[in-house]
C-alpha cells in the first residue's frame, strides 16, 4: 500500500466522482483510477461502486475509510515533523525526573533555554533514577535530575548540582505543628505518610531507629495525594525543601537537619549533544541552585 494509493482513495470518497478526485489530486483520471484500483487488489474486495451516474462506497471502503484517513493524516505529520526538524525549527529536549524531583526544579532552566534555542520543545519523564539511567543510555531521554543514586555506569556523566535538606510537612492542627523543629523522637512517636519508591523512610530508620522502626502509616505513588492526606492531619510527610507545597500545610525543619541528599544532573558520556541539550546542560551547571538548595554546588563527580 502507498501513499498516493490511499490519498486518491479518500479523494473519490469525499467527492464521489473520479473526474472532480482526478483535479483535487492533480492527475490524470486513468492514473488515479488505476492506483485505486490497485488498492483494491492490496486489500482484497471492491472499495468503490463505479456505475456512469452513481458512484458509492461499498462496505468494505465504508469500513476501511477512517483507518485509511488516521494512516494519511499520522503520514502527513511524520513528514512536517522531519521537515520541522531539518529546517531546525523544532529542538527536541527530553528531561527524566525522579519521582522526588519537582518538575519546579527546571522551569527556569528551560525558560533560559528557550531564548537562544528557537523551537524548543520540552518532554519531561518521571521515572524511578535507576530506570532513568536505563532510558538515557537507550536514547530515549537527553538528560536526568535525580536525588541520591549509586552505581551509576561508567558511561553516564553525573553533576552535582546542589544538596538540600528534607523538612516536615504536616497540618497547621497536628500536635507538632507549634514547635520550633521537630526532633526524631518527635518522629518516632508520630504517623510518616510515605510515598511508594522513595527512600527517605528507609534512611531515616537506618541512620536514627536501627532498633525500633518509625511508624508508617498510610503510602501513595503520588506526592500530591500524600500532601492532601496530611492536611486532612492523617500524618507527617518528609519533603525536599524545594518541592512545592498546598498552602494548607505548615512546614518545620528537622532537628540539625539530619537527612540531606544531593541532587544531580546526568547525561551519557560521549554522546554528542543536540543543541538544546548543551545549552540546558551549560544553563544548568552554571546556574546558583542556593535559592533552591541548602548547599550550592554545580560540579562533575570526582572532578
Amino acid at each position: 500500500m502507498e501513499l498516493h494509493q490511499v490519498r486518491y482513495f479518500l479523494a473519490v470518497a469525499s467527492t464521489l466522482n473520479f473526474t472532480r478526485a482526478a483535479e483535487q489530486c492533480n492527475v490524470t483520471q486513468p492514473a488515479l483510477t488505476k492506483a485505486v484500483q490497485k488498492l483494491e487488489q492490496e486489500l482484497g474486495g471492491q472499495l468503490i461502486y463505479r456505475e456512469r451516474l452513481l458512484t458509492q462506497l461499498t462496505d468494505l471502503g465504508r469500513e476501511v475509510l477512517p483507518m485509511l484517513e488516521r494512516t494519511l493524516v499520522s503520514a502527513e505529520t511524520v513528514r512536517r515533523r522531519a521537515q520541522e526538524f531539518h529546517h531546525k525549527e523544532v529542538a527536541p529536549l527530553k528531561i527524566g525526573l525522579a519521582p522526588s524531583i519537582s518538575a519546579s526544579l527546571v522551569l527556569d532552566p528551560i525558560a533560559e533555554v528557550a531564548k537562544f534555542v528557537p523551537g524548543l520543545h520540552v518532554e519531561l519523564r518521571e521515572q524511578a533514577a535507576e530506570k532513568l539511567v536505563d532510558l538515557l543510555l537507550e536514547g530515549e531521554i537527553s538528560a536526568a535530575m535525580v536525588g541520591d543514586i549509586q552505581d551509576l555506569p561508567a558511561r553516564v556523566d553525573d553533576w552535582l548540582l546542589f544538596r538540600e535538606r528534607y523538612v516536615a510537612v504536616l497540618a497547621p492542627t497536628h500536635h507538632l505543628a507549634n514547635l520550633p523543629s521537630i526532633g526524631m523522637d518527635d518522629l518516632r512517636e508520630t504517623v510518616l505518610l510515605e510515598r511508594a519508591g522513595c527512600d527517605v523512610a528507609p534512611k531515616i530508620q537506618r541512620l536514627y531507629f536501627p532498633e525500633k522502626p518509625p511508624h508508617l502509616g498510610h503510602c501513595s505513588g503520588h506526592d500530591l495525594h500524600l500532601q492532601h492526606m496530611a492536611a486532612a492531619g492523617f500524618g507527617v510527610m518528609l519533603l525536599p525543601e524545594h518541592m512545592p507545597r498546598l498552602p494548607t500545610l505548615k512546614t518545620i525543619p528537622l532537628e540539625g537537619d539530619p537527612v540531606l541528599r544531593e541532587v544531580r544532573l546526568l547525561a551519557v558520556q560521549g554522546r554528542r549533544y543536540s543543541p538544546a541539550l548543551d545549552a540546558f546542560v551549560k544553563v544548568a551547571r552554571l546556574r546558583d541552585w542556593s535559592v533552591e538548595g541548602t548547599d550550592q554546588v554545580g560540579q562533575r563527580s570526582g572532578s
